[in-house]
């Protein structure tokens, strides 16, 4: 129903970038929604973006939630995969900010995004937190059945920094701009300095977020080469490679068991 939306799980989230999270008290306003157009074979979130795991909400309840969560004293409302449902979405923050809503609204997303889409959001979206995957078609299209990511994500994410500039915070908590995450893929080095030559094109000063949590979920076992974890020293190849390139602004995941990192969306809360 066009007035539906399928959300997976929302509640106060504690597994962003470190400005979106704040204290131990406060964390993200979490709004996992159903479904995703890639087709990931190591995603993280295959429950919900494979598997049509959720439950359905009006655009009423959804803006509710959000209200919901900034009574609870999240920072943010962070929209998880929330592309396929922009129309819903929309009306909901419309509604939810006539109703009182404050807080800056976070749009994380896979990168693969219509401009169009992008454009329908301007005003609504504070802080584009986007995934680049992908410089190489070939991985894109092998691991994600995208045959072009690399240059739709390069125009998203042009769109996107166009949109709210570079990232902002105050007092420790982010409030407007753009944040790029990228997760190192084993024996993928290429993709990886691929990605961030791309993005040095756009600004160095973007900030990014490069990932060291990739774990071999979902069907990566039927591909041999990415079903292992990334070495320490391919993982300093790539940060060598952004600091080479220059860039300053950001995040980089240490040495931590990438297990951590998977939720599971059959619980009350899929990352305790």
């Amino acid at each position: 129903m066009p007035d539906l939306v399928k959300i997976a799980w929302w509640g106060k989230h504690f597994g962003e970038e470190p400005p979106l999270i704040g204290s131990s008290e406060q964390g993200a306003g979490g709004i996992f929604f159903t479904g995703c157009y890639l087709r990931c074979v190591f995603c993280q979130n295959y429950q919900i973006s494979q598997e049509n795991f959720g439950k359905e909400y009006s655009v009423v309840e959804l803006a509710q939630i959000m209200l919901d969560l900034q009574g609870q004293g999240a920072i943010n409302i962070d929209l998880v995969t929330p592309t396929i449902w922009w129309k819903q979405i929309k009306e909901s923050i419309l509604l939810a900010r006539s109703k009182g809503l404050t807080l800056p609204i976070v749009w994380n997303s896979n990168g693969y995004e219509s401009l169009e889409i992008l454009k329908e959001m301007v005003g609504l979206i504070d802080i584009y937190l986007p995934d680049f995957k992908y410089s190489n078609d070939e991985l894109g299209f092998k691991y994600s059945g995208i045959k072009n990511y690399s240059s739709v994500a390069d125009k998203a994410i042009r769109e996107m920094y166009h949109q709210v500039g570079l990232f902002q915070e105050e007092k420790g908590i982010g409030k407007r701009g753009l944040i790029v995450r990228h997760m190192v893929l084993p024996g993928a080095l290429e993709n990886s300095c691929g990605v961030l030559e791309i993005l040095r094109k756009i600004d160095s000063q973007i900030h990014i977020a490069l990932m060291n949590q990739y774990y071999p979920l979902y069907n990566a076992k039927k591909y041999p080469e990415i079903n292992c974890i990334v070495t320490e020293k391919e993982f300093d190849e790539v940060y060598n490679k952004l600091l080479d390139l220059g860039f300053v602004n950001g995040w980089v995941q240490g040495e931590k068991s990438q297990e951590v990192f998977v939720p599971d969306f059959n619980k009350a809360n899929p990352f305790e």
